[in-house]
C-alpha cells in the first residue's frame, strides 16, 4: 500500500463515531432530599441543588421548582431549557469546555432523563426572554409544555456586569442540568437509540450512488444575549466549521441566545436537533448524510460574505450535492440565509431552507428580509408576528410583567384578568428553524 493509502485509512479509522442514548422515561418529578429515579419517578434535592449553584458567588438566591404538562402554571421570562443527562463513557460528563474539562463529545454512551427538562428563569440582563405555559392555548406553540420541568429561578448580585450577569444565569442552567442527571447513572435505560456513522470516505464507497447531503445550521452570534457556543468557545470567534452530528446531540453546543424566544434554538433543541435525527434517519435510505457546518451569523456586510464564501467552499471540499440549510433569528439573518442559497445553488448544490417569517399579525408582509430567486425549495416554520391571547394562569412561576418588554410583548400584554396577549414571537419555540415545535401544515 502506498503512503497516500495508508494516509486515508488511518483517516477512516479514526474518524468513525459511535453514540449510544439511552432514554430513562421519567414520568413525574418530586423535590425531597436525595437525587435518583425509582420507577419511572424523578426526585430531586432540592436544598443539594440550591447549594450547588450557589457555589459560583454571583448568584444570591434560588428558587426550585416543578412545573408539569396540563398544571394552570406559567413560567416567564424563560431564558433556556436543557435535557438533564449523564455520560456513563466515552466523555466527560456535563459540557464539555464549559461545566467540565474539555472532551470529545459524540461517542461512548449517554444517559438521559427522557420527558424531563431543567428551565432556567429569571431577568437576565433587560428583555429578550420568553414564556411557557403547561396548559390550553399556550401549550399548543411551545414543545416545553409536554416536558416534566424543573425550574431554577436565579437572582444574582446587583450591579453585576451584564455579561457576568447572563453567564452566571447561563452556566447555572447547565449544572443544574448536570447535577440532575446524575440520577441516571446507575439506572438501566428502556430505550437505546445508536447514531453511527464512519468517516465520509468509507460513507461514500457504502453509498456511492445517493446524493451526498450536508447539514448548514445557522446560529446567533451577535454579541450579549445573541451567542451559542461549541465546547465552550463563543461561535462568534470562528469561521464556519464542519462538526460530526454525533457532537451536537451528544452536548457540544450550548445556547446562550435570548433574542427572540419562538426561534432561539435552547441548549434541549442542540441535544435533541430535528433537523439531525431526520437526516440520520434517512442516511442511507435517501442520502449520504456527510455531516454538519456551523455557521456563525454576522452583523456586519463583511461577515456575511466571508461565512457564505466559507460554507460553500466547505460543501464543495466534500464533495455536497445538497444542502440543507436552518436559520436562527429572523431580520438581518436573512441575508446570510439567502447569500449561502444563491451561493450554493450557482456552483451546482442544490439547497432547502429552514426559515421562520416575520410576516406581519395579518400574514400578508415581506416574510423574510431579503430575497432571491434561486431560493425555490423553503420550508416556513411559522408566523412570528401571529398574535395569541394567552388565558389566565392559577399560578406564575417568575414574573409576568415582564411581557411589556419582551420580544412580542408590550406595554398592556398583560390584562387585567392575568391574560396575556403577545405575538408568537414571545413564546418559547414556537416557530423552532430547526423544526422541534408543534406547528405543522394546513391544506386548502
Amino acid at each position: 500500500m502506498n503512503s497516500q493509502g495508508k494516509f486515508i485509512n488511518i483517516l477512516g479509522g479514526a474518524q468513525k463515531m459511535k453514540l449510544e442514548i439511552g432514554r430513562i422515561y421519567i414520568k413525574d418529578i418530586q423535590l425531597g432530599q436525595e437525587t435518583s429515579v425509582k420507577d419511572g419517578i424523578l426526585t430531586v434535592d432540592q436544598q443539594g441543588l440550591i447549594n450547588k449553584l450557589k457555589e459560583d458567588e454571583r448568584i444570591t438566591d434560588v428558587k426550585i421548582d416543578i412545573a408539569r404538562p396540563g398544571e394552570k402554571i406559567r413560567i416567564i421570562p424563560v431564558k433556556d431549557v436543557i435535557e438533564p443527562r449523564i455520560k456513563i463513557s466515552g466523555g466527560n460528563n456535563g459540557f464539555p469546555g464549559v461545566t467540565s474539562k474539555q472532551a470529545q463529545c459524540g461517542q461512548g454512551k449517554t444517559n438521559v432523563l427522557y420527558g424531563a427538562a431543567v428551565v432556567t428563569v429569571g431577568d437576565i440582563v433587560g428583555f429578550q426572554e420568553g414564556v411557557i405555559d403547561m396548559w390550553g392555548e399556550g401549550a399548543k406553540w411551545t414543545p416545553f409544555s409536554r416536558t416534566l420541568n424543573l425550574t431554577v429561578d436565579i437572582s444574582v448580585n446587583k450591579g453585576l456586569d451584564p455579561h457576568q450577569h447572563e453567564e452566571a444565569v447561563r452556566i447555572a442552567g447547565l449544572r443544574a442540568a448536570e447535577f440532575v442527571g446524575m440520577a441516571g447513572k446507575d439506572v438501566t435505560a428502556e430505550e437505546i437509540l445508536t447514531y453511527e456513522m464512519e468517516d465520509v470516505f468509507t460513507e461514500t464507497s457504502k453509498y456511492p450512488d445517493l446524493p451526498k447531503v450536508l447539514y448548514v445550521e445557522m446560529m446567533i452570534t451577535q454579541g450579549l444575549l445573541h451567542d451559542t457556543y461549541i465546547y465552550g468557545v463563543n461561535a462568534q470567534t470562528i469561521l464556519p466549521a464542519i462538526l460530526h452530528p454525533n457532537e451536537e446531540l451528544d452536548g457540544a453546543v450550548v445556547s446562550g441566545n435570548c433574542v427572540a424566544a419562538c426561534d432561539k434554538i435552547t441548549t434541549y433543541q442542540h441535544q435533541n436537533n430535528s433537523v439531525i435525527l431526520e437526516l440520520y434517519n434517512q442516511h442511507g435510505k435517501e442520502f449520504n448524510f456527510l455531516g454538519c457546518i456551523m455557521v456563525p451569523e454576522h452583523t456586519t456586510l463583511d461577515g456575511k460574505l466571508r461565512v457564505s464564501d466559507y460554507v460553500l467552499k466547505l460543501a464543495q471540499i466534500f464533495g455536497a450535492d445538497a444542502v440543507v440549510i436552518s436559520e436562527e433569528g429572523y431580520g438581518n439573518p436573512d441575508s446570510d440565509l439567502l447569500m449561502i442559497c444563491k451561493k450554493c445553488e450557482n456552483a451546482g448544490i442544490i439547497t432547502q431552507l429552514i426559515t421562520d417569517e416575520c410576516a406581519g399579525r395579518d400574514g400578508l408582509s415581506q416574510p423574510l428580509a431579503d430575497t432571491a430567486q434561486e431560493a425555490v425549495a423553503v420550508v416556513s416554520t411559522g408566523n412570528v408576528s401571529h398574535v395569541v391571547t394567552l388565558p389566565p394562569a392559577e399560578r406564575v412561576i417568575g414574573n409576568a410583567e415582564s411581557i411589556a418588554v419582551l420580544a412580542g410583548g408590550w406595554e398592556g400584554a398583560l390584562l387585567e384578568d392575568g391574560s396575556l396577549m403577545c405575538e408568537l414571537n414571545a413564546v418559547i419555540g414556537s416557530t423552532s428553524e430547526i423544526g422541534y415545535h408543534s406547528v405543522t401544515c394546513r391544506s386548502y
